[in-house]
Formats: structure tokens, sequence, C-alpha cells
């Protein structure tokens, strides 16, 4: 009777489930094309101005992200991505607004409408008169989980690799602009003499260039444990949520306004030191697949992904533990 509800759970859900994975596919492949865009274009260009006054790339990349910049340098992982460098830049694609807002709905969606949606529609009675334990809805709504939410990263996984296939080998364009040409003037006694000064930028090696530009598809595959970990985790304290409630929609705003104040609170207390004691209170701030992108050992990662997954399963617990206690209110 569980596999009979597993399929028909997976049947229902299948329409959303295929819009979600191309979505999250989709921006993976623009991403990737964003990313060749500016590291081919983009920057040679602004490198090439900056030298022009004596600064560095990174001397531009600090007063751009200072003041009302630092929200969008926060939103992008901090100061620990390198925007000059290729895996930087393509791990942004797993920590961008509209990745993390089309997880939640995902998982906020799916979860809300589980228990308190079957009651709202009245077919929670209909269901329960079949020979089926409650506790087996539970594990059925598991079960779907275990095999949804790794449809969904590997959807993830395959927009980087098909958008960096798609878009090839990086390969910065020399900018077509002339450094100005200034004159230095001095004198020896009586005469003065002028001297001309070009403005050149220090050249880049190849093999710094190409250890810079190099794409590694396979180590964008660690990552996806946190993004299973946070989809797990938004999906199990819903499912809990639901467990408790009668009516989806009550529901479905309630785990929205759970997440996107979490979400809010691990964003501004990177800014805002008064809230920076919160941020670990928050599922968000223990998502980091930037970090095993760039070569995390895991010894350092599995704490934050324990929390992840201990935050699903505790949800999922407490759905059971309280699904299977309450009394079912009558449809109207």
């Amino acid at each position: 009777m569980t596999f009979t509800l597993v399929r028909k759970l997976l049947r229902d859900a299948r329409v959303g489930l295929l819009v979600t994975a191309l979505l999250l596919a989709a921006f993976q492949c623009l991403w990737a094309k964003i990313t060749s865009r500016i590291l081919g274009e983009l920057s040679p260009y602004f490198t090439q101005l900056a030298s022009f006054g004596g600064k560095s790339i990174d001397d531009i990349q600090k007063e751009l992200f200072e003041g009302p910049g630092e929200i969008v340098k926060t939103l992008i992982g901090g100061g620990r991505v390198d925007l000059e460098r290729a895996m930087d830049m393509l791990s942004i694609g797993y920590v961008h607004p509209l990745v993390q807002t089309i997880f939640c709905i995902w998982a906020v969606g799916r979860a809300s409408g589980a228990l308190a949606g079957e009651l709202d529609r009245g077919t929670m009675e209909l269901l329960l008169a079949q020979p089926l334990a409650r506790s087996r809805l539970i594990l059925a709504h598991f079960c779907v989980d275990l095999l949804v939410i790794p449809a969904l990263c590997l959807s993830l996984w395959a927009g980087t690799c098909l958008g960096t296939w798609l878009v090839g080998p990086i390969r910065p364009e020399a900018p077509t602009i002339e450094p100005p040409v200034g004159s230095m003037s001095f004198k020896l006694g009586p005469i003065e003499y002028k001297a001309p000064l070009a403005f050149r930028p220090e050249p880049e090696t190849p093999a710094e260039q190409a250890q810079r530009l190099h794409i590694d598809r396979a180590a964008f595959g660690p990552a996806l444990w946190a993004v299973g970990g946070l989809l797990f985790a938004i999906s199990g304290y819903t499912m809990a949520l639901s467990a408790f409630g009668r009516y989806r929609w009550r529901v479905l705003g309630l785990a929205v306004f759970v997440t996107l104040v979490q979400f809010q609170v691990n964003v501004v207390g990177q800014m805002w030191d008064a809230l920076g004691p919160l941020r670990p209170w928050t599922i968000f701030y223990y998502y980091q697949p930037q970090e095993l992108i760039l070569g995390q050992p895991w010894r350092e990662a599995l704490p934050a992904l324990a929390v992840l997954y201990g935050v699903g399963a505790a949800g999922y617990g407490v759905a059971l533990w309280v699904f299977t206690r309450r009394d079912l209110p009558a449809p109207l």
C-alpha cells in the first residue's frame, strides 16, 4: 500500500517537479553564459582601465562593493569569492537568491499540501478509509522526498555541465582601447626636458590565466549534498507545520514567513553585528555549497550538513508524532 501511495504522490507532483528541474537547469546554463561574458569580455576591459590609473582589479571590486554594494557581495558569497576566477563565479549560481527562492517554493509548496492540503480538500478521510496507517502516510511523503530531492540536485548539476559545455573554454578578449600616453617633465638647470610616459597593464602569464579560468565540473558534485540538505530541511519543518494545521494556505503562509525571516536574518546578520549571533539559528547559515565547490575538506563541511539533515529529520519526526495522535476534523 505504501508503494502505491508513493507512486500516486509522484504522479501528482510530476508536473511541478519537471518545471522546477527545468528552471534550475536553465538558470545554471544562463549563469555559465554570464560567467563567460564577464570573464571573457568585461573583466579584461575593466582590468586594463584600472591599470591606466595605477589600480588593480581588486581595488575596483573593493570600491564597487562598499556601502550599499555590500548587500550584493553578501548575496554572492561574501569575501571568500574571487570574481576573477571561473570556479568562484560559477559557484555563485548555487547561492543566487533566485535559485534559493526556487528551492523554497518547491519544498514549502509540496510539504504544506502533504497533510494540511488533504484535510483542506476533504480527501484525508477518503485516504485514511483505506487500510493505511497514518504513519505510512508520513513514510510515503518521506520516500517521495528521497526520490525528488536528488532529482532536483542532479538537474542543477546537469545545468552547470550543459552550460559550461555549450559555452566552451573561456578565452579573454584583448581590449581594443589604447593606453593613455602622458609625459614627465624635469629640469636640468635652465633646460626643461619632457619624456613620454605610457601606462601598461601588468601582463598575466598563460599558466596563471589557464589556472584562473579552469572549470572542473566534477567539483560541483559535492555541493549537491548541501543543496539536498537545504531542500530536506525546509521540507521537514514545513511538514511538521502541516501536521499541526488544517488549512493549506495557513500552513503555506506560516512556512513562507518562517523561511523568509531566516533568509533575511542570515543576510543582514553578515553586515549588522547586532543580528550576527542569530545567524546560527537559521538554516541558511549552514547552506554552504560554495565551500564544497572550492575544495573545503569534508571534515569541515560535515557539521553544517549534519544540521541541515538533522532539521529535516526532526521535522519529519515531529510530523509523525503529531499526526498519529491528533484528532482529524471532519470535512466541511
